[in-house]
């Protein structure tokens, strides 16, 4: 059986990326069929679909700000001629590497990667600008200036015409800086699996707008914790006599099905189960008897009981022995209190019971095999400390103070390893230096896990007084790329070493992806078939193919790349081949795209792609091949169609062609 979509005059690559409108809506009709009528939301269905009958009133808890409406606009917006180009001589490991870094406006890049990775990020890192004043970067479109923030406002009418007497009760940067987050958060939030969490660092610049800011996106609802990360010992600065010691953490997650694992015990952790017994190394985990709300015998009757205990071992029974004592749960009022466990579970599990010569019954708690640390809501540790991150950059950097204000890597391999599976991707998209790039290396290294990165940085041109411009990096997205490389290399030799000093029984440490596809966010490659493409008589020029469907200075490559960019779930990680055996400009993408641009489709060619194994489940041809000759086209693909279904025999074929 074979199944083929084939439409000769509209299966055409889509120009537009970023179509949010109607996913959404396609999205509403699954779950509202009634609300979306002939391709248009019907309100009035959808309110009562809801089960709101009523007018809404006006007045509403809300977080509004002069501009909300436009960045909400900037969402759906499309891409427009923008791609991301390959940069080959950035990369490094090409061949292997899962790992993606893009430089350019991340707004842009959003937009760019959500058809490609819809629901597949599984934990969403950023560091953004805290708008202290300088640092604020992104030139956005939507920044507006003191005259359209007060129309915005409603503190002048559009004929400049003052409305109210009030002053503003915030700065304008605070409306700004808003703009720039909304739309940014919003498309990480497509990004994002089911389970997937996003953490973001902040001061106390923004941190209360960016609370109502992300329960406005991601629900009040899906907010985890707002951890407090101390930064500094000694403080840096101070505000009105107290010294800074602390930045935010917020963590949100997408839905309800996001599990936080803990990280792997830490020495200090482990120190903590300081007693061993039979049973193994265990430490106190509080008292048997219920403490606070419903702690009195009548509010669980069953769990008042007498136990009996040994002053000499600390053993505790359900059943009385001679020389044993008797403690029932009585509360240090001398009312009557109740047990946490019931006899069921003392009876199967009394070996994690001790009892003090007091008669107070602790709870043994064992350290077991693959046990996990639990992260705290107060981040404290000497290895999350700012200058801990500098140094740690420095050290890549020859000792060099190439960048200010780092992110620390170990914080960041914590909260990936919490959050993620060995198999799962990471996004960072206001990457700096690339502290979370290194964190996903190491963490790899030590766990033999498989996660994947995508970095996004702004090229901001560094200072030309700064260390980083003297050594010769002129922007933040070139020193993000070499800390990328140079750290990797780093942990290569390192594990490279311990495997030559194996003792006997120790298994071989495996050398992480430390390597990485570099693209840039640049122009167009395609010409979208614009009215400006016809020739004087409204016909497509056929004497040169390359000019008509390519921007001059174009390759085949960043072509290939701006094809699958519109597709669905492909991600730019993967490999990219050429099939020299059919054309010099045919290509496999991740073994089941084939994108042909030759100029001329031949009945040889179309054989050989009919034995195609395993059967790409998408082709691409260019229009311009078949010369506007729709003749030629059907039979082309009517001859392709019968050799598949020739070469498939019984089993089920299903692919799609489109065209460019």
């Amino acid at each position: 059986m074979i199944v083929v979509e084939v439409d000769m005059k509209n299966n055409k690559i889509k120009r537009d990326i970023n179509n949010v409108v109607n996913d959404n809506l396609k999205a509403l009709e699954q779950l509202f069929p009634s609300a979306v009528k002939d391709g248009q939301l019907d309100v009035k269905a959808l309110k009562e679909e809801l089960g709101d009958f009523e007018e809404v009133g006006n007045e509403r808890y809300e977080l509004n700000w002069a501009g909300k409406q436009n960045a909400k606009k900037i969402v759906q917006q499309g891409i427009g001629n923008k791609t991301l180009k390959f940069v080959e001589k950035d990369s490094k490991n090409t061949d292997t590497t899962e790992n993606i870094y893009i430089e350019g406006d991340n707004l842009e890049v959003l937009k760019l990667l959500r058809q490609n990775y819809y629901n597949s990020i599984k934990m969403i890192y950023i560091d953004p600008p805290y708008n202290t004043g300088n640092d604020f970067v992104y030139n956005d479109t939507f920044k507006m200036d003191k005259e359209e923030s007060d129309k915005a406002e409603e503190i002048i009418s559009e004929n400049n015409e003052k409305l109210q007497k009030n002053q503003k009760s915030t700065n304008r940067y605070h409306a700004n800086w808003l703009n720039m987050m909304y739309p940014r958060l919003k498309l990480a939030r497509d990004l994002l699996t089911d389970d997937g969490v996003i953490f973001i660092s902040i001061d106390d610049n923004e941190q209360a707008n960016l609370k109502r800011l992300c329960d406005e996106i991601f629900g009040e609802e899906n907010f985890v914790i707002q951890c407090i990360v101390e930064k500094s010992k000694n403080g840096l600065g101070d505000k009105k006599g107290f010294s800074l010691n602390h930045d935010y953490l917020f963590c949100y997650q997408k839905t309800e099905n996001a599990v936080f694992k803990g990280i792997s015990p830490s020495l200090e952790y482990l120190k903590k189960f300081d007693k061993k017994d039979d049973h193994g190394r265990y430490k106190m985990d509080g008292i048997l008897m219920k403490k606070g709300e419903g702690s009195r015998r009548e509010d669980a009757p069953t769990l008042y009981f007498p136990l009996y205990y040994s002053l000499k071992s600390g053993e505790v029974f359900l059943e009385y022995k001679e020389g044993l004592e008797e403690r029932y749960p009585y509360k240090s009022d001398g009312t009557e209190g109740r047990w946490t466990w019931g006899k069921e579970k003392i009876k199967n599990e009394s070996y994690k019971l001790y009892a003090s010569s007091n008669g107070t019954i602790y709870i043994k708690d064992y350290f077991e095999k693959g046990r996990r640390e639990r992260l705290k809501s107060i981040l404290k540790d000497k290895d999350y400390l700012n200058n801990k991150a500098t140094n740690e950059v420095k050290e890549v950097f020859s000792n060099k103070k190439i960048f200010d204000t780092p992110k620390p890597k170990e914080l960041l391999k914590h909260l990936v390893d919490n959050s993620t599976n060995c198999n799962d991707i990471i996004l960072d998209f206001f990457s700096g230096s690339a502290t979370t790039a290194h964190a996903v290396m190491q963490l790899n290294s030590e766990d033999n896990g498989n996660r994947k990165y995508i970095m996004v940085q702004l090229p901001e041109i560094t200072d030309e007084k700064s260390e980083a411009f003297k050594a010769g990096y002129k922007n933040i997205a070139e020193i993000g790329k070499e800390r990328i490389r140079r750290a990797g290399e780093k942990i290569k030799q390192e594990i490279e070493e311990y495997n030559s000093n194996l003792k006997l029984g120790e298994e071989p440490k495996k050398v992480p992806d430390i390597g990485f596809k570099a693209f840039k966010v640049d122009d167009t490659n395609i010409k979208w078939y614009d009215m400006e493409n016809f020739n004087e008589d409204g016909q497509y020029s056929f004497d040169d193919p390359d000019s008509l469907d390519f921007v001059l200075g174009s390759n085949d490559i960043d072509i290939v790349y701006e094809i699958m960019l519109r597709q669905n779930d492909v991600p730019l990680s993967e490999n990219l081949e050429v099939l020299t055996d059919i054309g010099n400009r045919t290509y496999l993408y991740a073994s089941t795209y084939l994108i042909c641009l030759e100029t001329e489709i031949t009945e040889q060619m179309v054989e050989k792609l009919a034995l195609l194994e395993p059967l790409p489940i998408k082709f691409v041809f260019r229009d311009s091949a078949f010369k506007d000759n729709i003749s030629l086209k059907d039979e082309t693909f009517r001859k392709l169609s019968s050799l598949i279904e020739r070469n498939s025999g019984e089993s089920k074929v299903s692919y799609r062609v489109e065209f460019i």
